[in-house]
C-alpha cells in the first residue's frame, strides 16, 4: 500500500487557503526534437536549460480533481547541465512547484512569467494586480505551491463565452467551398 502524505499551502493579504494530496508522477527529463536533453541559448552558447515534467495531481476550490501536467526549465551553463549526465525520459527525485507572485520574477523581461486564463489571452489579476506564475524544478520535497486565485472572473468569463459563439456559429457555417 502507497502513502501520500498531505501537503497543505496557505496564502495571506486576500488569498485563499488551499489543500493538496501529494499524489504526484516523478520528474522526468525531456529531449528537443533533435533529442538533446541540454539545449544551448541562442543568444549565448555559454549557457542552456534541461526540461523536467511531471503530472500533478490538482483539487481546486469548487472540489474539482485534475490531472495536469507542468514543466520546469533548469537553466545553467552548459557545462554544469552536462555535467550532471541526464538523459532523455531519466526519472528525477524531487518535484515541480507552482510559484505564483504580484510582483514579476524578472526585470528585464516582466511578460514572460504573466498568468493567462487559458486560451483567452487575458492576464490573471487580484485586486488589479496582475499575476506572474513560475514553475521550478526542486529536490527539497518540503516546498509547497504558492497559487494565487485571480478575482477577475467575469472578464475571463465573458472571454470565454465570447470565444465559445464564435466557435459555435463556424461549427453550423459550411466553409466557402463547400457546395452540393
Amino acid at each position: 500500500m502507497q502513502w501520500y502524505r498531505p501537503v497543505v499551502a496557505f496564502y495571506y493579504s486576500g488569498l485563499s487557503i488551499k489543500n493538496q494530496l501529494n499524489m504526484n508522477s516523478k520528474v522526468t527529463v525531456t529531449a528537443d526534437a533533435a533529442g538533446n536533453v541540454v539545449v544551448p541559448s541562442i543568444n549565448n552558447p555559454e549557457y542552456g536549460y534541461v526540461r523536467v515534467e511531471q503530472v500533478k495531481t490538482i483539487f481546486d476550490d469548487k472540489g474539482f480533481v485534475a490531472r495536469k501536467p507542468i514543466s520546469a526549465i533548469i537553466n545553467g551553463t552548459v557545462s554544469d547541465l552536462k555535467s550532471l549526465g541526464w538523459t532523455k525520459n531519466q526519472v528525477l527525485d524531487g518535484k515541480i512547484i507552482i510559484k505564483e507572485s504580484t510582483t514579476p520574477f524578472s526585470t528585464k523581461n516582466p511578460e514572460a512569467d504573466l498568468k493567462i486564463a487559458g486560451k483567452t489571452g487575458i492576464i490573471c489579476k487580484i485586486e488589479g494586480s496582475s499575476i506572474y506564475r513560475k514553475t521550478l524544478y526542486t529536490t527539497n520535497t518540503n516546498v509547497v505551491d504558492v497559487v494565487i486565485s485571480h478575482d477577475n472572473i467575469e472578464e475571463i468569463k465573458s472571454k470565454y463565452a465570447e470565444s465559445m459563439s464564435a466557435t459555435k456559429a463556424s461549427a453550423l457555417e459550411p466553409s466557402a467551398d463547400f457546395k452540393l
